[in-house]
């Protein structure tokens, strides 16, 4: 056995959507380590759902298009895997049936209303509560033995601002041309 020990990671994805006037949604993801530093960004060009999606999915369109379709790609592109998958929007947690990665929704001190949240669906992490998928409660107890990677002062919502900057300034690049 060799003299030097591997320490414990904890690779982080945090994924945003950004809404473009007239041309659909992109998104991005960002992974880093357990200390926030950048190992990898994607993004995704524009997707626009058409009428006859918008008419067919209805109420479960946004989180199809936000979750399944732009979050699952983002997933699939990463050559980095991330053992959370952190976001600021609900829809986004749709991501979650489509993936063994847990994926969390990382919760204002005080939820607007309209969020339910159910008893034993948050747990804090960081100095977030994070929101999981009612369908898949064990993330929970599988984040909850690496709730030790990461301090306990730790903004999971800060990295979510910089993938909100980073689109916001791809977009501003791209289409001014």
């Amino acid at each position: 056995m060799s003299g030097s020990v591997k320490s414990e990671q904890l690779r982080l994805g945090f994924l945003e959507t950004l809404e473009i006037e007239g041309r659909g949604y992109v998104g991005g993801l960002l992974i880093t380590n357990n200390f926030g530093r950048p190992l990898e960004f994607q993004c995704t060009t524009p997707v626009k759902p058409n009428r006859p999606q918008e008419i067919l999915y209805g109420g479960s369109l946004l989180p199809w298009l936000l979750g399944e379709l732009i979050g699952g790609t983002l997933l699939e592109r990463v050559s980095i895997k991330p053992d959370l998958v952190v976001t600021s929007d609900p829809d986004i947690l749709e991501l979650r049936n489509h993936t063994q990665i847990p994926v969390v929704c990382a919760l204002a001190e005080q939820e607007p209303d309209g969020i339910p949240v159910t008893p034993g669906s948050t747990m804090r992490f960081g100095g977030q509560r994070l929101r999981f998928h009612d369908a898949h409660p064990v993330d929970a107890d599988r984040l909850a033995g690496q709730r030790h990677l990461i301090p306990d002062q730790a903004d999971l919502t800060e990295p979510l601002e910089r993938v909100r900057e980073a689109l916001a300034e791809t977009v501003r690049t791209v289409f001014a041309r």
